[in-house]
């Protein structure tokens, strides 16, 4: 039987004991695993708050009794918790992507005969846990009892075995990226040192780069090798052992092996019951000497493998502890809780200890920044709400994203789209740069080189498209104020020309607030002008936002519902028509105009949600709930929908993320929804409110603690009386982010209806 324990030993302990949820810290109410299936792509490994480091348990591959794809290949995350069929440790992972990428340097503990094919190796397993920072398993083949930590930028693992021989396994061949190249090197009986090659990020050609590694094991093997799937290298000295399978194996003899599929193993004889074999790894983007640096500066020698584990949990509390929540039910915590971890995974740090980072877009280059470097901008997901959540909350962290951002501009000539460890892979749509720089600097953290910025920006909005890296179907966006069928895609199955168009406006929207800002009025102007085109979308006969043909007629047959539940339909990206209509936020009361007026635009609204029509797994239609508060006498539908949206899809389940988490985005929506507020407009210094589930948060900002609290008169209230910011009385839903953190304390006296 297959043993689960998804909650970390405190937190078990206050519920067996009914302990108060006071007496818990916030990092004992994450649940890693909630996420782990249905898409969400969330992994439940050790990591650090934003780190570059994660150690994953690897499931997702080799055995028919994993009930997803048998093939990593074809699998975005190295652990799907139905899976039962553990091949590893993966290190360096993501978390809620939808594209196979990272997930490599496989490392493995086995006894009995050595075996280094991982279908043969792999196990099912049992008592698996995890907490922030940790994670650990029992192997079942094997009687190992397999554990992980990690730093920043390190990871440290602990294996118990049983008496007799045990082996400790490196598999570079195995892995979820699409390339499969590597190099180990023999630096010491104890250590190894190599390169493994990763990129093609939805299945992207080119964009190939390497992850550096130092693994040291704690105790003297008594025997080691390489092995490789393919016919030996020429020049390495190799003394043979009989063929293993599809592998060879080659002694310790040889200095080097490269190759598609090679590893490393480490045999240990006449292990003692119990006996403890410890693996540490540091990784680096730039070189294996910075792999060895981040190794010995962050592991220190004598550092145990408990004061790495402790001190990830503390780093994981002091970030969670930012924000206080009291009252909700245990399950809304844990909701919570789990749903601020996960929007702290990434974007992650890419320089090394010595400040040394890969430049972008230029293989082989190495900088150095001042600050924190940061890689994984996942821009089209979470320029919308994870950003607004860093600025509010860990404002240092963004503004060094942002300084991230611009440096990438600097090296490259373009800002990032979706950028990941120096390359861009051009995923999915839009300028999303924009609205997040934009919404930082609007929001006060200006601590940045705005002008270079500002430079960035206008190259991309005003260079044409022949030349223009993010915006390549801008010349009829400018000429003509949309995108026609055609332009971008000529197959129109896989075009996704008003998709595109709808992000340009929103990008050039928050340009004209920069530009606003920063005294340009004429550039103001042309950008404010050019975000209002997403009116040639709109058709009267369907009520909906439209594709458009190149002669300037409707596309013809059109049904408002294709590219629902992420099916292709001309037009639109992974939505419908549904998903996009109400997707402009920037202008929300001129498409209720469009529309006909208010009543007609909140009864549309609403048929959304009532129809099944809203897509709570994909971000177009994130903020729809929060649209209804435009519209005075309409706030309770948010309050309603909003409260519905959580307790339908987020939950301690582990699926309880509704489908992919997508970098944070899901979580942050989460997040901000809970406490009672939402970032609805990117790029605008704006919230709007909603009912709170807890009692009492307070938020640790950077101008003082913000507390939001809530009276009800029964648990079930949740629709919102009266408010007061500050002590005085507050009638509007919509405050700015200096009226809110000016006020201080915002307070809802809650009731039962509307």
């Amino acid at each position: 039987m297959r043993l689960r324990r998804t909650l970390p030993a405190a937190a078990l302990a206050a519920a067996v004991f009914c302990a108060p949820l006071r007496a818990q810290e916030p990092v004992d109410r994450v649940d890693p695993f909630i996420g782990t299936t249905n898409f969400g792509t969330t992994n439940p490994g050790a990591l650090c708050p934003n780190g570059m480091m994660a150690v994953v348990p690897f499931n997702v591959m080799g055995s028919d009794t994993n009930i997803y794809d048998k093939d990593a290949r074809w699998w975005s995350t190295p652990y799907e918790y139905h899976n039962e069929f553990f091949t590893g440790f993966a290190h360096g992972a993501l978390s809620g992507v939808g594209c196979p990428e990272m997930g490599s340097l496989l490392t493995m503990a086995t006894t009995g005969p050595l075996t280094v094919d991982y279908k043969e190796y792999g196990t099912a397993y049992e008592d698996e846990t995890a907490s922030p920072g940790y994670y650990a398993v029992t192997l079942d083949k094997y009687g190992v009892r397999a554990e992980a930590t990690a730093t920043p930028r390190t990871s440290a693992e602990r294996y118990t075995f049983p008496a007799g021989e045990g082996h400790i396994l490196l598999n570079l061949g195995e892995g979820l990226t699409n390339e499969s190249g590597a190099t180990v090197r023999r630096v010491s009986a104890t250590e190894i040192e190599g390169m493994k090659l990763l990129g093609t990020f939805c299945y992207n050609p080119q964009k190939v780069f390497p992850v550096y590694f130092v693994l040291r094991v704690t105790k003297t093997p008594s025997s080691s090798g390489y092995w490789k799937k393919q016919r030996p290298m020429t020049g390495v000295e190799a003394e043979w052992t009989p063929d293993n399978g599809k592998y060879k194996l080659y002694t310790e003899y040889g200095r080097e092996l490269a190759g598609d599929d090679v590893g490393y193993w480490f045999t240990f004889d006449d292990l003692r019951e119990g006996e403890q074999i410890e693996v540490r790894m540091g990784i680096s983007y730039v070189s294996t000497e910075n792999a060895r640096r981040n190794l010995d500066a962050e592991q220190p020698a004598g550092t145990s493998f408990d004061a790495i584990r402790g001190a990830a949990r503390t780093r994981w509390n002091d970030d969670l502890s930012r924000i206080r929540v009291e009252g909700g039910t245990a399950e809304q915590q844990t909701v919570f809780y789990t749903a601020l971890y996960h929007a702290l995974i990434h974007p992650n740090l890419v320089n090394d200890v010595n400040g040394e980072y890969p430049v972008m877009e230029r293989s082989g280059e190495t900088g150095v920044s001042e600050h924190d470097r940061y890689t994984v901008f996942s821009l089209w997901d979470t320029y919308r709400n994870v950003h607004q959540l860093l600025t509010l909350v860990y404002p240092e962290r963004q503004l060094d994203m942002v300084r991230s951002m611009i440096g990438m501009y600097e090296e490259w000539g373009w800002m990032p789209k979706w950028e990941l460890y120096g390359r861009e892979t051009f995923t999915m749509e839009g300028d999303p740069a924009i609205p997040v720089i934009v919404d930082t600097w609007m929001k006060g953290l200006r601590d940045f080189d705005v002008a270079t910025a500002y430079e960035a920006f206008l190259k991309s909005a005003t260079t044409p498209g022949a030349q223009n890296r993010l915006r390549p179907d801008i010349d009829p966006y400018v000429e003509r104020g949309y995108i026609p069928l055609g332009f971008y895609a000529k197959d129109l199955a896989g075009d996704t020309s008003v998709s595109h168009a709808l992000e340009y406006y929103v990008a050039d929207h928050a340009l004209s607030l920069l530009a606003d800002s920063l005294g340009h009025g004429d550039d103001a102007r042309l950008f404010r002008d050019r975000s209002l085109g997403y009116r040639h979308y709109y058709d009267k006969e369907f009520g909906t936002l439209r594709p458009i043909n190149d002669d300037g007629t409707f596309l013809e047959p059109f049904d408002p519902k294709a590219g629902e539940n992420f099916t292709a339909a001309p037009g639109f990206h992974e939505g419908s028509a549904w998903n996009y209509t109400f997707f402009v936020p920037h202008d929300v009361e001129g498409l209720a105009k469009l529309m006909g007026g208010r009543r007609k635009f909140v009864d549309k609204l609403q048929m959304v949600f009532d129809e099944g029509l809203y897509d709570p797994a994909n971000e177009p239609d994130i903020a729809y709930a929060y649209l209804f508060s435009r519209f005075p006498g309409e706030e309770w539908r948010t309050q309603r929908e909003v409260r519905r949206l959580l307790a339908k899809y987020f939950t301690t389940a582990p699926d309880g993320i509704p489908g992919n988490d997508d970098t944070g985005t899901m979580s942050a929506w989460a997040v901000f929804s809970m406490m009672g507020f939402y970032p609805d407009c990117p790029g605008e210094p704006y919230y709007t409110l909603t009912a709170p589930v807890f009692d009492r948060v307070e938020i640790a900002t950077e101008r003082g603690p913000l507390v939001i609290e809530a009276e009800r008169p029964a648990a079930g209230a949740g629709y919102i009386g009266r408010m007061t910011l500050g002590g005085k009385p507050l009638g509007k839903y919509r405050l700015s982010h200096d009226e809110l953190l000016g006020g201080g304390r915002l307070k809802f006296e809650l009731k039962n209806d509307k």
